[in-house]
């Protein structure tokens, strides 16, 4: 997997506060002595990451906008989970949740989804190896933080891993708009896996045949429908809500 770095010190700052994994910050010697750096440099050493002065020649070879401002930070690679470890969170629970995106590409709905899905107790996010918003420093940005606390499995194939989720005892609930029944008809308690499609198409065909259940959103405003993140955020809180009230 190429490496990801992030360049100028406006980036490290939200990289920080984000908590976001850095395998090394590069420095050039001018950036190294300035004094109005050094609480910046003092929180990464904090967070214990490794800090290299180089040349401005290096920064600039790691640099893709060529506004290094004297500072990159390397991400560290994003471990992901497997579809096992999701089966496994949600081992002995009687209601556990877990989110799959079909191809939801945008950075900023992925990360909302992500942290309603941590916010909501959710054993993990079930996402495919393409055309899918990834784990990138956009995504702990827009997460706050919360794909850090959360097992995300990244799969090729999502329609092979929804029925393999099948078989260890999950229902599979798509949102769509097309749903003949909203979310306040359906029966959302228990092991579910809720499947939201991408940002203009929604689900593909083969994602909505795989699901058992279809549920839509009820709406009596005259604009359009939510967008997936908010729909996500949700139809989550619905599930949470009836498996509190059981």
């Amino acid at each position: 997997m190429e490496a990801e770095y992030l360049e100028g010190k406006h980036a490290l700052t939200e990289a920080l506060a984000a908590h976001t994994p850095l395998h090394k910050i590069y420095v050039s010697g001018q950036v190294a002595a300035d004094k109005r750096c050094a609480p910046l440099l003092d929180q990464a050493r904090q967070q214990g990451i490794d800090i290299e002065r180089v040349s401005k020649h290096e920064l600039d070879a790691r640099s893709v906008r060529g506004a290094h401002q004297g500072i990159v930070a390397e991400m560290a690679p994003y471990e992901y989970a497997g579809l096992p470890d999701l089966v496994q969170a949600a081992v002995g629970a009687e209601n556990a949740l877990i989110i799959a995106t079909d191809h939801v590409t945008d950075a900023g709905n992925f990360g909302a989804i992500a942290r309603s899905a941590e916010a909501v107790g959710a054993c993990g996010l079930l996402i495919p190896n393409k055309r899918n918003a990834q784990i990138n420093a956009a995504a702990y940005k827009t997460s706050a933080g919360a794909v850090a606390h959360l097992p995300i499995a990244r799969e090729a194939n999502l329609v092979r891993s929804l029925e393999s989720l099948k078989k260890e005892g999950f229902w599979i609930v798509g949102a769509s708009e097309k749903a003949p029944q909203n979310v306040w008809e359906a029966s959302l308690s228990g092991r579910i896996v809720l499947v939201v499609g991408s940002e203009g198409e929604g689900l593909s065909r083969l994602c909505e045949e795989t699901c058992d259940l279809l549920v839509s959103l009820p709406q009596v405003g005259k604009i359009a429908s939510l967008n997936v993140a908010q729909a996500t955020t949700a139809i989550a809180y619905e599930w949470m809500r009836q498996c509190n009230a059981t």
